[in-house]
């Protein structure tokens, strides 16, 4: 038995629009025999983020959700504090440019001069004292039911997305139990994975009971925005690095990977895990649903 693709999303409180104008372009071309095709593919625009007074970074996006992108970055970078009250967040569409307000003093001269290039896609970073603020991280000891698991993955991968759309992009979805709730795309899995962050601290979100769910892979920034995050539990179609695997051990977070159809591993955090569900009941997912594994 195979799952069938599922257009329905109105049980998201933020899904994909793959049919946005201006999250993509159609670009003619031609095929392996030379016949004339028409290509769906994703745009990518600079979006420059300014914290109060001071230019940040510029990040390569699709464009939608910048105020989400903006405050998440800044809150997964260390920037925005707990504490911070967010007087204002302006877009400037002309300009490609967010600037974020708080009513606190801000100066990051010298963290930005100590920043260092991660493996994400479209340069993704993380500064250098990033990794001294996990010493603080406390995760809740969530339990995970593998009902909830299978649950996700046959919905998110059912789901219309720019994936399946045009592809060249990743997905990454804020989940409860077996249910997907904001679900973002970009053409780097941290720009995605900031904007949930930045959708939960507009919301006032808790992460205590959540899941993360990413089409990338589990490499050690994916990891480290996680658990900064405060999410307890971060899941994935594709593969581990060892640092993404080790730093996870280190916080307590689950770390599930290559979890496609009824198949995953666990990593980290398995003694969380309720296994509940008899893979071999799991129906097979859609040939059209893949991704590559090493995305």
């Amino acid at each position: 038995m195979q799952l069938a693709k599922l257009d329905d999303t109105s049980d998201y409180l933020i899904a994909p629009d793959p049919k946005a104008a201006r999250l993509t372009r159609a670009v003619a071309g031609t095929d392996q025999e030379g016949a004339a095709v028409v290509a769906t593919v994703v745009e990518e625009r600079p979006l420059t983020i300014f914290l109060n007074g001071q230019e940040i970074v510029t990040a390569m996006t699709i464009g939608d959700y910048p105020d989400y992108l903006a405050l998440g970055f800044l809150r997964n970078q260390g920037m925005l504090q707990a504490s911070d009250e967010i007087t204002g967040v302006d877009y400037d569409e002309e300009l490609e440019t967010v600037i974020v307000r708080t009513a606190r003093k801000t100066d990051y001269e010298e963290k930005m001069r100590k920043k260092t290039r991660t493996s994400g896609c479209a340069v993704g970073t993380v500064f250098g004292d990033m990794m001294a603020g996990l010493e603080d991280v406390n995760l809740p000891e969530t339990a995970v039911r593998t009902s909830w698991l299978y649950a996700l993955s046959a919905r998110i991968n059912r789901t219309p997305s720019l994936y399946l759309e045009a592809g060249a992009i990743h997905g990454t979805v804020l989940c409860y139990e077996d249910k997907p709730l904001v679900y973002m795309e970009d053409v780097g899995r941290h720009n995605a994975v900031d904007k949930i962050a930045g959708w939960m601290l507009s919301e006032g979100v808790s992460a205590d009971d959540k899941i993360l769910y990413t089409t990338g892979r589990l490499t050690s920034e994916m990891v480290i925005k996680t658990a900064m995050m405060g999410i307890p539990v971060l899941a994935s179609r594709s593969g581990f690095t060892a640092w993404g695997v080790e730093i996870a051990q280190q916080v307590g977070l689950t770390l599930i990977g290559r979890m496609k159809g009824q198949r995953f591993v666990c990593l980290s955090g398995e003694a969380r895990l309720i296994r509940d569900t008899d893979p071999a009941t799991v129906p097979l997912e859609p040939r059209r649903a893949g991704r590559k594994s090493a995305e």
